[in-house]
């Protein structure tokens, strides 16, 4: 804190000054020492960052209030910061509201400061690459091709780099380098400003911002370095995909012009529906429907999975809405914490109840009726009882 000056002197002004003399003296002394004035000079940068320090808390009625209560001291903790160990381009960023608030206009801060002597991102620019087209391909995956994983090939539709002149746009392969930009790929514009003179970068009008332009265009390109073409894509597709997910392949999308950057291939999944199995996130389920007899009286039975069969178990006494589990036979994670983790196989019962019996069937039914086996039980209503009412509270 010993080291630095007192704000009002910084920028020449009194204690009582107003709000408008701030501004003036502050823009009075950016002017004077502004870099692209004072080019390598370090002391007029400490000047300049010295001048913005101080404007940034005297402009501000809160925190000139606590300055000149408590000094340096008032402002720890309270929004003061150091200009001096922020760089030229951070204090063009963290003032342009203040410049433009003054009438500085667009040349300082977020970027806009290119001209400068390379403050704020305005040194030099890079050549221009041309990036190909993105391409976009919606795949529809079976169950079994989602749980196991899968590998397809794909001819798509795409530019691709012309085989006459190699992607260069050249008839004869000859790239001169351009001369408007002298092969920089950018022009730089001088204009005056109050600063003095200014320089603007922009990508050079004739090359585009290559730096190099073709004089003799092939003819069957037409200078492009590309043409319609097919392509073929072979694609993995991981076990465990969504309907929706995207899967974004890099440079298998159409050729750049001009030997550029290839583009991206999206490929948006789609799930086949299974005619027999649901998908319910990563488990699968089978809706298995049992005939009163089998219900009552147990059964082997076999149930469809993915790959195949599988045989199941039907204790006596199974009541409908049961689910039963083949742990390991769902989907497996594609991603996060437990990927490669199978889901389960849920099984879910429903017993079928004939709408109409024959004579000797109804006698039976009858004769069941009567007996205590067949009249549930209190602890049966209460079971089917709480499992719908945990299925509606869900």
């Amino acid at each position: 804190m010993a080291n630095k000056r007192d704000y009002y002197e910084v920028l020449g002004v009194q204690k009582n000054a107003t709000e408008d003399e701030i501004k003036k003296a502050y823009k009075k002394m950016a002017i004077k020492y502004h870099p692209d004035r004072n080019p390598g000079d370090k002391k007029a940068e400490e000047k300049f960052k010295e001048a913005a320090e101080a404007y940034e808390v005297l402009h501000d009625p809160q925190k000139r209030q606590k300055y000149d209560q408590f000094g340096f001291e008032g402002l720890n903790g309270a929004g003061g910061f150091n200009a001096q160990n922020m760089d030229m381009s951070d204090i063009f960023s963290h003032f342009s509201d203040i410049f433009e608030g003054m009438g500085f206009g667009g040349g300082f801060g977020g970027g806009g400061f290119s001209g400068f002597g390379g403050f704020g991102g305005g040194g030099r620019q890079q050549k221009t690459v041309f990036k190909g087209k993105d391409q976009r391909l919606r795949v529809e995956l079976t169950l079994s091709e989602i749980v196991n994983g899968c590998t397809k090939k794909f001819k798509i539709k795409n530019d691709v780099v012309c085989e006459h002149c190699h992607g260069s746009g050249s008839a004869d392969g000859k790239v001169d380098t351009c001369q408007t930009c002298h092969g920089s790929g950018y022009v730089v514009r001088t204009q005056q400003s109050i600063f003095g003179m200014m320089q603007s970068q922009s990508v050079c009008p004739d090359c585009h911002g290559e730096g190099k332009v073709v004089k003799n265009k092939c003819s069957h390109c037409r200078g492009e370095g590309v043409v319609p073409g097919e392509t073929l894509v072979e694609v993995n597709f991981p076990a465990g995909l969504q309907e929706g997910m995207v899967l974004t392949l890099e440079g298998k999308g159409g050729a750049g012009r001009h030997n550029g950057v290839n583009g991206d291939l999206q490929i948006i999944i789609k799930e086949k529906q299974h005619e027999e199995l649901l998908r319910d996130g990563n488990d699968i389920v089978y809706n298995l429907l049992l005939s009163v007899p089998q219900a009552i009286l147990g059964c082997d039975i076999e149930v469809p999975t993915v790959d195949g069969k599988a045989k199941v178990k039907i204790p006596a006494g199974t009541q409908p809405g049961t689910v039963m589990r083949l742990r390991g036979k769902g989907i497996p994670q594609v991603q996060g914490y437990n990927r490669g983790v199978k889901g389960d196989e849920l099984i879910n019962i429903s017993v079928y109840m004939p709408q109409t019996l024959s004579k000797d069937e109804k006698t039976a039914m009858e004769k069941m009726m009567k007996s205590d086996n067949f009249t549930p039980q209190e602890s049966v209503k209460k079971s089917i009882f709480n499992r719908f009412k945990n299925y509606f509270s869900n």
